[in-house]
């Protein structure tokens, strides 16, 4: 008698016949199984026949698959995987277009499985594929289902995308060019070449060179959702897959175009809510932009250099032009020298004789150098109040704007993660980026006069600076962590946040921790923690019976496909399966594929999990090395693999999994919850000893009284 492990009770179907319930012997081969079945119902050749699930995605059985059937899953009885694919075959190749129609739309479905998609593929079947679409007889729904199953097919990586013909490559070419085509087939084509774009460079021409910029824009433009989705898709792909120049030359014809405008108004403020997709687009392009800056971050100031000192000069001629129009042969050199090195120390270079010395730290490098000037050229008078302002008052307490604007460059360098990988997964972008071309200038040229600002309210004096630019990154911080929609609203806002707004702010955070750090209070903490704990436990396994959306994200791309997992309601079941775009809490009878909790052994993270050791360790994996969990059930090798779509969903679900493995919750959110949760029970608790000091030991006990006569007794009221 085999382990209870290797036996599962299935239900096979049929169509026309009763279903059979089975047990099914893990050990026993496949072959045999089906033998059994088809001699069950009478029916021959058992080798003609498959299993296939009855729900969801339909997957074929295989040897390398069986292990994932559970107990109480339908099966049903199908034609095998290599018969199916002949007759397809035979099928799209006929006269007749129902047959052809037909076949194409079951081959579109089918080729999801890798199994029947192996198969097909070897029968030379893509081949056939090339054709129908380079012939380019067929239109409409049949060229719909071709390019869906052509992109079914090569998802599974069979074949190489450089494989393919320039007459296929211009065809799917022409039908993103081309006006009067239906939008599906246009939205299979886009998502075609974004995923031939990243796999050589000679594809990625390729498709540079036909499908230009314009034409994506006017696709961004369209009113089509989904087709301005798969536009922006390929947009990103071609941004993602240029040399440095490339790049640059195509964030100018865009900036030319005014697509941050458009984003701005026609997608962020539109009247649809932004998905999650194109939420991941608009961080990736906000993030690539940025990133442009890094090559100017990087690199220090060259001396030697005509344009750089120029550039360097035209500080100090704007800040002291009407001192610097004195004729050249008025003064000697030498005077001159000092001349210059008295106006480079006013505009707060901490080495006047040689002020690019202070530019050759990198980072900042010369990006400090750019903003300096275009704070200089675009708000003169803003730029000139700074420096006169500051060259008016004591040595010690003027604000060095050259120093400053070093520091603060930095600063905004680290906020905005300039210089580091787009991450795969990230949705967080700044709807005001977009709202305004030149934006990182902008934002310097805003932050700059804040530093001043701020200066002056602290009475700053040099040995200040730190804290003062200290102060600048909170205001800043605090301020991007509201999400203004606009470089206006952020300007207000962040001069809202002054000094003395930071001072309460911090005064507050600091009395609430003296509070929480009484004696008496620490006792009471410890006494309330149990209980709030277990209100966290209790919305942990809430949130996984609500369920989350996840995306399945391979090594080449970020995937379309999403399938969603939820816990049963008396927390004993995990139901989870594949679901389409759109579908936000599908039922739980909807998920085909279940995992009992008992069968639960242990919960993986990060580079524990089985499928981001399979991923290359590049920094750009790092943000899924953080949202990486797996669950391990039956034994070791079966893992259910999860991504979880942001930070928040990893502490939840990972924290939901423990609880149900009955360990501790882990997850830096469960600090967070129960922090907030215990602040709000102890002012509660507090409420009535406000202004009131708690001594830190408990006041001293009585001594009992010499005799307890006066008790009244009441025995003798009652007679």
């Amino acid at each position: 008698m085999p382990p209870p492990k290797d036996v599962v009770k299935i239900a096979i179907q049929m169509v026309g016949a009763i279903p059979q319930l089975i047990e099914l012997q893990q050990t026993k081969p496949l072959a045999s199984v089906l033998k059994d079945v088809c001699d069950a119902w009478s029916l021959p050749n058992a080798e003609r026949y498959a299993l296939q699930y009855a729900d969801g995605r339909q997957t074929y059985i295989t040897e390398s698959n069986r292990r994932d059937i559970k107990n109480g899953s339908i099966l049903r009885l199908t034609t095998a995987p290599d018969q199916e694919a002949e007759r397809l075959y035979i099928g799209i190749q006929s006269k007749n277009v129902d047959v052809r129609t037909d076949s194409l739309k079951k081959l579109a479905s089918l080729s999801q499985d890798v199994t029947f998609a192996q198969e097909f593929i070897s029968r030379n079947g893509l081949k056939q594929i090339y054709s129908i679409v380079e012939e380019g007889n067929d239109a409409g729904e049949m060229l719909a289902h071709t390019l869906k199953a052509f992109t079914e097919l090569m998802e599974h990586d069979f074949v190489s995308w450089e494989n393919l013909s320039t007459v296929f490559i211009r065809k799917i070419v022409s039908y993103v060019n081309m006006n009067a085509v239906d939008a599906s087939i246009q939205q299979l084509s886009l998502s075609i070449l974004e995923n031939m774009v990243p796999t050589s460079r000679l594809l990625f021409e390729v498709v540079k060179k036909e499908v230009t910029l314009d034409r994506l824009l006017t696709h961004l433009q369209a009113t089509n959702a989904q087709l301005q989705l798969k536009a922006m898709a390929l947009l990103i792909a071609l941004l993602l897959s240029a040399t440095d120049a490339e790049r640059q030359d195509m964030m100018d014809y865009l900036r030319e175009k005014n697509i941050r405008q458009f984003i701005h108004k026609n997608i962020i403020h539109s009247s649809e809510p932004l998905g999650d997709e194109m939420a991941h687009y608009l961080y990736v392009l906000q993030s690539v932009s940025l990133n442009l800056c890094e090559h100017r971050m990087k690199m220090s100031m060259d001396p030697y250099s005509q344009e750089q000192r120029d550039l360097l000069q035209s500080l100090r001629q704007t800040a002291f032009e009407s001192e610097s129009e004195v004729p050249a042969g008025t003064f000697s050199t030498e005077r001159r020298r000092s001349l210059c090195a008295k106006e480079f120390r006013k505009l707060g270079f901490m080495n006047n004789s040689n002020p690019a010395e202070d530019l050759r730290r990198a980072p900042p490098g010369l990006l400090a150098l750019d903003n300096m000037v275009y704070f200089s050229r675009n708000t003169p008078n803003a730029y000139s109040r700074f420096v006169l302002e500051n060259s008016s008052r004591e040595d010690k307490h003027e604000c060095p704007f050259a120093r400053s604007s070093i520091q603060l460059t930095l600063i905004l360098c680290e906020i905005l993660h300039i210089g580091e990988p787009c991450s795969e997964t990230a949705q967080a972008f700044y709807p005001m980026f977009f709202g305004q071309d030149h934006f990182f200038e902008e934002l310097f040229c805003i932050c700059i006069q804040l530093v001043n600002k701020t200066w002056k309210e602290m009475r700053a004096t040099q040995e200040d600076f730190d804290k003062v630019m200290q102060v600048v990154r909170e205001q800043i911080t605090r301020t991007l962590s509201l999400k203004p929609t606009s470089l206006e609203l952020f300007k207000t806002r962040v001069n809202a946040l002054n000094y003395s707004e930071i001072l309460k702010l911090r005064q507050t955070e600091r009395l609430h921790q003296e509070e929480t750090l009484a004696v008496p209070v620490l006792e009471l903490r410890e006494k309330l923690k149990p209980e709030l704990l277990e209100l966290i436990r209790q919305q942990r396994l809430l949130h996984l019976c609500e369920g989350t959306l996840f995306r399945k994200i391979s090594s080449r791309r970020r995937q379309d496909k999403l399938w969603y997992c939820r816990l049963s309601p008396n927390h004993k079941v995990l139901h989870y399966g594949d679901v389409e775009e759109g579908v936000q809490s599908p039922p739980i009878e909807s998920l085909p594929e279940k995992i009992p909790v008992a069968d639960m052994k242990m919960l993986l993270v990060g580079k524990e999990c089985p499928h981001t050791k399979e991923k290359s360790s590049g920094k750009q994996n790092k943000d899924v090395l953080e949202l990486a969990f797996s669950i391990v059930h039956d034994v070791e090798e079966y893992c259910l693999n999860f991504i979880a779509p942001t930070r928040y969903e990893f502490c939840l679900w990972t924290d939901g999994l423990n609880v149900l493995l009955g360990k501790e919750m882990t997850s830096e959110r469960t600090q967070t919850d129960l922090d907030v949760l215990l602040s709000m029970e102890l002012k509660l608790r507090l409420l009535d000893l406000e202004n009131i000091s708690i001594p830190d030991d408990p006041p001293p006990i009585p001594k009992p009284p010499s005799n307890l006569n006066f008790c009244y007794d009441f025995s003798h009221a009652e007679q």
